[in-house]
Order: structure tokens, then sequence, then C-alpha cells
């Protein structure tokens, strides 16, 4: 996310660029969960990523209906984004396939998102309250995903 997106509530379409922020983010968390999940051995942290992927899937359905309302569909993900995820979850779990170093990637992942969820409730004070209601919401599923994933350190 760059300052760029963040404009007091001035812009009419900052829902929008909201919602499509939190659609990117959503989305790579799912990608993040699909990419490690081939790497992960224990059942028990299996379970719990599925748990996390299907709250992300909660998470974007919403964006979607709001997207619905305005007529428009969420920006994709540029593919760019999406293979450096996957090449940097390679990369880290080269040598280190352990609960604890995937719970570690997951949890640094979670809270980049919470840091940009706060930026744009911070920088959009006047967003509808739909939307800030899900930006809370997402922002609360990534604190318990993070309280999830410490199990494993």
């Amino acid at each position: 996310m760059s300052d760029n997106q963040f404009n007091d509530g001035k812009d009419e379409n900052i829902n929008l660029t909201i919602l499509n922020e939190i659609s990117k983010a959503a989305k790579m968390g799912m990608d993040s969960i699909t990419y490690v999940l081939k790497k992960v051995g224990d059942e028990n942290m299996k379970e719990n990523l599925t748990f996390q992927y299907s709250e992300y899937g909660k998470i974007v359905d919403r964006v979607n209906t709001e997207f619905e309302k305005y007529g428009e569909i969420p920006d994709e993900t540029p593919m760019m984004d999406k293979m450096m995820g996957w090449t940097g979850v390679n990369l880290n779990t080269i040598t280190d396939k352990s609960n604890s170093h995937i719970a570690e990637m997951m949890i640094q992942g979670g809270d980049m998102g919470i840091i940009e969820c706060q930026k744009l409730l911070n920088h959009n004070p006047n967003a509808d309250p739909e939307v800030k209601n899900i930006l809370n919401d997402f922002t609360t599923m990534q604190k318990n995903n993070i309280e999830q994933m410490k199990k494993f350190l």
C-alpha cells in the first residue's frame, strides 16, 4: 500500500480503494496458505491453516458483496505479487519446514496486514461504516490467526 491510497475520505471512491486493499490482502493470505500448506506435515497446523483459509474466503465474499453495491469488481492481484509470494515461501522453507518457522512466517504476514488495515482506518475516517466494519473484522481475524500460530512457535 502506498501513501497515495490515503486521502482522509475526501475521494468518493475511497470505499472502493479500501475494499480493493482488503481484497488483495485477503487473497494474498489465501495464496500464502496455499503455498505453505504443501510444506506442512503436522495435522494440527494443517487444520489451523485450512480454517484460516476459509476465514480469508469469508472476508473476500463480504468484499465482493460490497463491490456489487457499487457495480464494480475488485482488482486482481498482480501476477508478479503472486510469484513473489510463492518464491518467498519456497525460499523461506528450503532449509526449515518446521512448524515454528512456518508459524513465524504466518505471524509476520499477519502483522503486516494488521498494520496496513490500521493505516487505512486512520487515514480514511469518512469511509462507509460497512467498509470500516469489514476492515475491523479483517483486523480481528488476522489477530486471531496470529494467536493461533503462536501455539506452533
